[in-house]
């Protein structure tokens, strides 16, 4: 069974989403660490209540960016972690990191990547107003939002939809999505070429 670790510095929805679909039975991995930046995370209890190991490792503890994440590496080499979650994970991964378990991270963006790259992707594509938003399941490289996209799903904004009803709709296909991509890459059904990813008896 493929080992997983979750990166988050928030409230952790989607690592609940994750963790219930473990749960359940539908998402077949060993959900073995949860990483946080972020002693004040709700996160963080979250995960101490369904008794997953948690590791608080913070940035300003560190006089690099790279020592960070060396001690964040030790972690996952003890628990022989298979593959990298990033959920809510409020900091840009060095190239060190990213080439450490290259094609072995993965990330969720609350926009239909190439746009609305950022950290506002909801904010951003709300103002700008557009018909159709989404989330965007994507490998993560060495630059922001632009790893090889594994799986993406539309979500309608309506005339009478609010930042904060749009907001809750994302979330709802976020919670939905990435427990389906991680069920893919769990079973090796994903094949990465490049930048072009395909799917192995989908």
């Amino acid at each position: 069974m493929k080992k997983i670790a979750i990166f988050a510095s928030g409230r952790g929805s989607n690592f609940s989403a994750i963790a219930q679909a473990v749960k359940k039975g539908s998402l077949k991995v060993k959900l073995a660490l949860l990483v946080c930046d972020n002693p004040q995370a709700p996160v963080l209890s979250k995960a101490r209540k369904l008794k997953i190991k948690t590791v608080l490792v913070k940035r300003g503890d560190f006089d690099s960016k790279k020592d960070f994440e060396k001690e964040i590496t030790r972690y996952l080499k003890e628990e022989k972690i298979d593959l990298v979650i990033m959920a809510g994970f409020m900091r840009m991964l060095t190239p060190y990191f990213v080439r450490a378990y290259k094609n072995r991270i993965i990330n969720i963006h609350p926009a239909l990547l190439p746009a609305f790259k950022g950290a506002h992707a909801i904010k951003d594509a709300f103002d700008y107003g557009v018909k159709v938003t989404g989330v965007t399941v994507h490998f993560v490289d060495e630059e922001m939002d632009h790893g090889a996209i594994i799986l993406q799903k539309e979500a309608e904004i309506k005339e009478n939809d609010t930042l904060v009803s749009l907001e809750a709709k994302i979330h709802k296909v976020e919670h939905l999505l990435y427990p389906e991509a991680i069920k893919l890459l769990t079973l090796g059904k994903v094949k990465l070429q490049g930048r072009r990813v395909s799917f192995r008896g989908r």
